[in-house]
Parts: C-alpha cells; structure tokens; sequence
C-alpha cells in the first residue's frame, strides 16, 4: 500500500507486524516500540530480542521490487542504511547471523546514498543480464511475432542493446499489433514513443545531478570509448545508460544517445566538471 511506503514508523510497523504472522507469532509491536528511540531502534530491537530471538534456524527475509521504496525518498534514506546496518550487525553479533536479506531491486532509479550506508554494494551481488540477440528472437516468438529472419531482432538490439524491460515492453506491443516495428522505431527517442516515461524518469534524474548529465554528455559525443570519474562511471552504469569497454563508458544503446543528445542541446546548459 502507497500509504505506507510514505510514512517510516508505519512501513516498519507493518514489516515487522507482516513478519510475525508469518512467523505464527503474535505481533507484540507496543511491547518493544518506544517513541523516544524512534521507529529505526525500535524496529532493530523487535527483530533482535523477538523474532531472531525466538527462531533456532535462520530467518530469509526476501524483499522484493524494493524500487517502490525508492519512489519516497526520505523513507528510503532511512530504510535502506537500516538493512546495511543489520548486515553489519552480523559480522559482531550472532543471532543477527540468523537474518539472512534477499533485496530485489532496479538499479536505473537512483537513490543518492553514502557508500558506507547502502545495502547494495555488500554481500553478492546477482545483476540480470541484457538479452542476446537469439534470446530477443525467442521471446518475440513466445509473443507469437512472425520473425523469419534475424533483421528485425537485429534492430531492436541496436536500438535498446537487449535492455530486458524495454524489450519486453516493445514486443508487447507489436504483438498488440497497434504498432508496426518501423514505427516503433521511429517514434522510440521522443516524447511520443513507448518508452518515454522511461526516458523522462532518467531525464529527471539527470537534470538533479548535473554531474552526471555532464559525464554522459561527455559519452555520448564521444566517437570511442572514454575514461570517467569511478564514482560516476558506477552511477551512470547502475542506471543502464552506459556500458563498460574494460575500463571506459560507451553509451549502452542508440535510444538514449539519441534521446539525451537532443535533450541536452534543447533544454540544459551543463554545469562544468572534472572526470
């Protein structure tokens, strides 16, 4: 439920209350929420002294499109240094070795977070990898398409370069058959185009973080692969925008050099910086 992604001491709440009755356990909340340690302690010492407490064998704790999150800021930067911190609490107390976190997320959203706080960047990592060429023909004829020939997969991989969710959400469409695949391409960097929500998101993304929209802009108007910062080659990587050649950034696919290159020369004026 939106409403209580939005607010922090009602998500905590709610996840620790959802995990009990998981458990088959009373929920027991008021019995260890104290409002003058706030809701972050209090949620640490529920799973601590109540439900790590009351287990012999370790607790999966899987939490999945954890993107939604990421759509409230503030209780992001709280939550997600939560779940570092019980990872952390792991390596000094035993029954936090009990608590094993399963995180699905996407990475393309960005959330601005010290290195030391995020729960991404420990444990290990599983990334989902673009599509080949033969594995975009094969899902086009599990959408039913009628691809002789490997032209048309061809195109689309120049195009989006195997982005799972982009090429899932084209052939949906042309299986729809509202659109033709010469159209789709056509339309696919401008505001009219399937995939310009997506476009917009990162836009927006980008125009916050001037640094970033400066380092792209350096890759895309790039005829070979270039060297960036390491921070922002990370950024701009988890995001999907580029690609690495060993250790230089190539834009990732045709869509975004087309969409950011007229983006940027109509509406940003880009702030100086040093990669």
């Amino acid at each position: 439920e939106q409403g209580i992604l939005s607010n922090l001491n009602q998500f905590l709440r709610w996840l620790c209350a959802n995990i009990a009755h998981q458990l088959q356990r009373k929920p027991m909340l008021d019995e260890y929420w104290d409002e003058d340690l706030g809701s972050k302690i209090s949620c640490t010492l529920y799973f601590q002294d109540y439900l790590l407490e009351l287990i012999d064998t370790p607790l999966i704790l899987a939490l999945d499109e954890v993107s939604q999150i990421f759509e409230h800021p503030q209780v992001a930067k709280d939550f997600l240094p939560l779940l570092r911190s019980w990872y952390e609490e792991g390596k000094r107390l035993p029954i936090w070795q009990k608590l094993r976190l399963v995180v699905v997320h996407s990475t393309e959203i960005y959330v601005p977070l010290e290195l030391n706080q995020s729960p991404f960047n420990v444990g290990l990592p599983v990334q989902l990898k673009n599509f080949s060429q033969d594995e975009v023909q094969q899902l086009a004829q599990s959408y039913g398409l009628d691809w002789v020939g490997p032209e048309e997969a061809r195109q689309l991989m120049v195009m989006l370069g195997g982005h799972p969710a982009l090429v899932n959400l084209t052939l949906y469409h042309l299986s729809r058959k509202d659109i033709t695949l010469s159209q789709l391409l056509e339309s696919a960097p401008t505001a009219t185009g399937i995939y310009a929500h997506h476009l917009q998101r990162h836009w927006t993304t980008l125009a916050k973080q001037p640094e970033l929209a400066q380092a792209l802009d350096t890759v895309l108007k790039a005829t070979e692969p270039v060297p960036l910062d390491p921070i922002l080659t990370h950024k701009l990587s988890s995001m999907g925008l580029i690609k690495l050649s060993g250790a230089q950034a190539i834009a990732s696919c045709e869509l975004y050099r087309q969409y950011f290159m007229k983006k940027g020369e109509q509406h940003f004026m880009y702030a100086p910086s040093i990669l």
